[in-house]
This record gives structure tokens, C-alpha cells and sequence, in this order.
């Protein structure tokens, strides 16, 4: 699905990878994961037109919990191992969509460290977040077999 750029996040997140460098990018990710504030541009790659209402201060502005969603959803599409971390962290996150995505991430770049996390979320209210653990725990035990 693409967005009114007619760009899909991961065509975004990509292209300012390749403008920027992967490694800057990722860095950028963490750093809004751990609460710090990155420019507006960035925030724009990760999120395309809807990072528009988070600037102007709409759905939390920029340290409510979209712009943490954004940075982790684009860790499924660029990566460094410095993120290890953050991703994990992102499991005890207070919003449910954070968890779920960074469920997510451990799946798709097999953070073996996660797996206690993992297993954590097994309990979390929310079912989505259950469900994206779950596949990343079997992922993990997969990859380990």
C-alpha cells in the first residue's frame, strides 16, 4: 500500500537509506527509540505524510508513540546490529503497537538475545502483540535448530 507519495514505507525508508547511508539511518531509529528527537526529514522518510499531524504536534507530536512505531517498523527494512538493543527494549515499551512491532523486527533480524522477551510477551493484554511474539519465538527456536 502506498502512501499519498506514492511511496510504500519501505520504498521510503530505503530511498533516504541510500541518500543518507544505512548505518545513519539505523542510528537515527535508535536514537528516537531511546526518547531523543531527530529532524523533521527523518521523520518524513519513516512515516511519509502522516508524520505531518505528529509535527504540527497532533497524535502525541514528537515523543508520543507514533514516531517510536515508525523507527522500529523501519528496522524491518534497514538494519545494523547497534539496534540489537533498542529492539529488545522495545518489548517493555508502553504502547502496544511499539511491542508488536518490535516483535516484529526479532523475527525478521533472529535477535537470539530476544527470546526471554519474547517469551515475556506471551502474557501481554494485547492479542496482536501475543500473536507477533509467538511467530518471532518460533522463528528464534527454528533458527537455533
Amino acid at each position: 500500500m502506498g502512501s499519498e507519495w506514492g511511496l510504500t514505507p519501505r520504498q521510503s525508508i530505503e530511498m533516504e537509506a541510500r541518500r543518507r547511508g544505512e548505518q545513519e539511518l539505523v542510528r537515527d531509529c535508535v536514537s528516537i527509540l531511546k526518547g531523543g528527537r531527530v529532524d523533521d526529514g527523518t521523520l518524513l522518510a519513516l512515516a511519509g505524510p502522516a508524520a505531518g499531524a505528529v509535527l504540527e504536534g497532533g497524535w502525541g507530536g514528537v515523543h508520543g508513540y507514533w514516531p517510536r512505531v515508525w523507527a522500529m517498523r523501519s528496522l524491518l527494512y534497514i538494519w545494523d546490529p547497534m539496534a540489537s538493543d533498542v529492539v529488545i527494549a522495545g518489548a517493555k515499551d508502553s504502547h502496544w503497537r511499539v511491542r508488536e512491532m518490535a516483535a516484529k523486527v526479532v523475527a525478521r533480524r533472529r535477535i537470539d538475545d530476544a527470546l526471554d522477551a519474547m517469551n515475556d510477551l506471551s502474557d501481554d493484554d494485547v492479542k496482536r502483540v501475543r500473536d507477533a511474539a509467538q511467530r518471532a519465538v518460533v522463528r528464534l527456536v527454528e533458527a537455533d535448530a
